[in-house]
């Protein structure tokens, strides 16, 4: 018999809350066991009915979501699936969420509450019976550049495949944004390295996400857009819901498409790109998050000469991904998070 998870459900809604709590009972894997109308309220019931993973609004008054999702890192560490609203401000909030340990959100309802939650409701219950067996990671809050410390600017690279910098395409998802926040800072100003991270995450969060890791790396962080090359020093974060690929002379390209692996952007689209645009110059990275994109975009850099790393299974929240690749046997080298950045200066 598939095992049970205790969910608890945080929202300040009386309606939000009973229309996810009709919506949990149709999955029998899931069980709730309890319900908070506010951050703190949420932190006290954890610790008394202990729940296996939670469901939380990041809006909510006493203590908002990031406050409680802090406060339960701290005492009675416990995997949460945040319901984000679709908007900028939405986005902000969101990533603060995860960067102090949520495990994974899902965009929450605009319309008629009941109407929404059907569409949504798919993608919430697989990111909670994931999470719930998740390692949730309060990641230490990264500290951020001092006013005016420089960044590097370097010369535009030669495009082609036998000059120009080393490009790092990293594979991501979840769990994703706080390691982000923990790995991106470690690389230094003068890195010789470009970066394009494939975080998974819909329309609306990438550019949040990049502006916020561009506030707390040495090096540049933004949302990619087409025309962009890679450059020394500069990490191009892949636009959610579309493929990022390399035209032939090494520029970006945005590109709509089907969904591969289940998910858009795909870093084993870009991989396949970057492999064959780059050749040995490549370096491929997994990190942690479900499923298995970026094993085969690993194995084709592999096969083109290039480095493959993978992050070990004590630093991810969900060793999901990095495991397909290690199991796959494309992995050059398995490496903790905290090393991560050296590994790569290594290769």
């Amino acid at each position: 018999m598939s095992k049970r998870f205790r969910v608890l459900i945080v929202d300040d809604s009386l309606f939000m809350r009973a229309a996810i709590k009709k919506l949990l009972s149709k999955e029998p894997r899931l069980e709730v066991i309890g319900e908070a109308k506010d951050g703190r309220e949420a932190v006290d019931k954890v610790a008394t009915l202990r729940p296996d993973v939670i469901t939380m609004d990041f809006n909510m008054p006493v203590l908002d979501g990031a406050g409680a999702v802090r406060e339960i890192m701290r005492t009675h560490k416990t995997p949460v699936v945040m319901l984000s609203a679709h908007t900028r401000d939405g986005a902000r909030e969101t990533f603060e969420a995860l960067a102090a340990g949520a495990v994974d959100f899902v965009t929450k309802p605009t319309g008629e509450v009941s109407a929404e939650m059907t569409l949504v409701g798919p993608a919430l219950i697989a990111k909670l019976l994931a999470a719930a067996e998740s390692v949730p990671r309060a990641m230490p809050a990264p500290v951020s550049l001092p006013p005016g410390e420089p960044r590097i600017t370097m010369p535009r690279p030669v495009h082609g495949t036998a000059a120009g910098p080393r490009v790092v395409v990293v594979a991501i998802s979840t769990g994703g944004p706080a390691a982000l926040g923990r790995f991106l800072p470690a690389i230094p100003a003068d890195t010789t390295v470009s970066l394009v991270i494939v975080q998974h995450l819909p329309a609306g969060f990438t550019a949040a996400l990049a502006e916020r890791l561009d506030g707390i790396c040495r090096v540049r962080v933004r949302e990619a857009q087409s025309g962009d090359h890679p450059e020394p020093g500069l990490a191009l974060v892949a636009p959610g819901d579309h493929h990022l690929e390399f035209s032939p002379d090494g520029h970006v390209m945005i590109v709509e498409g089907p969904e591969v692996n289940g998910v858009r952007p795909s870093a084993d689209v870009t991989m396949r790109s970057a492999a064959r645009v780059f050749g040995r110059r490549c370096v491929g990275v997994v990190m942690t998050g479900m499923g298995k994109d970026g094993t085969e975009g690993l194995r084709l850099i592999k096969a083109a000469g290039g480095a493959t790393l993978a992050q070990d299974q004590d630093s991810c929240v969900i060793w999901g991904m990095p495991r397909a690749a290690v199991e796959a046997g494309c992995v050059d080298a398995v490496v903790g998070l905290d090393e991560l950045a050296d590994a790569i200066r290594k290769v």
